[in-house]
């Protein structure tokens, strides 16, 4: 798995493209969470459920399924994040979509359980460029590290690049709406 702090790093590219407006902080906020959400199922581990299991790490909380019950929680608190529910639904389940998507890029672990409940495969993209993060105290070491460095090669970097696109192409958009604006005015 990515770094739960690489996560978050997808939605905060993502709604720093498509700017406040669209995305407003609230709104942002909970897309980060819903990002970083599918790894609370590492406690999992302490409860005695074995990795492998429908509800063990990298299991239902990593699927499509999962997502969509974040996206209808968001929805129904939409009013409180300040969007219509639709736009509510719509964000957290990209953003909670996005968390095994990006699993399944990496290039170690059992794989993403991805269209749990129909299927309780395991799977992996066909390209898996992304270091597995070691879980618990051991991600404080050399490797860890070399997770790091390949997450800010392979999500973070490409994610803070397309966020810093669109939020200029955003700003020449608006600039030119607005002097279209002013030269309709004259």
């Amino acid at each position: 798995m990515p770094t739960v702090m690489t996560h978050a790093v997808v939605p905060l590219a993502l709604g720093w493209a498509l700017g406040s407006r669209t995305i407003p902080p609230r709104l942002l906020v909970a897309g980060a969470l819903a990002a970083m959400l599918p790894d609370a199922d590492v406690v999992a581990f302490k409860l005695g459920i074995a990795y492998a299991d429908d509800f063990g790490h990298r299991g239902a909380s990593h699927s499509f399924v999962f997502a969509a019950a974040v996206a209808a929680f968001g929805a129904v608190f939409a009013r409180w994040l300040r969007v219509p529910p639709w736009r509510a639904a719509l964000w957290l389940f990209v953003c909670a979509a996005s968390h095994p998507l990006l699993d399944a890029l990496t290039d170690g672990g059992l794989g993403v359980a991805l269209y749990w409940p129909w299927s309780d495969a395991r799977i992996f993209a066909p390209w898996r460029p992304i270091e597995v993060s070691p879980i618990g105290a051991r991600f404080f070491s050399a490797r860890g590290v070399e997770v790091l460095l390949s997450e800010a090669r392979w999500v973070a970097m490409p994610a803070l690049a397309l966020g810093a696109v669109g939020a200029l192409l955003r700003r020449m958009s608006t600039r030119r709406g607005s002097r279209a604006v002013s030269r309709d005015a004259h």
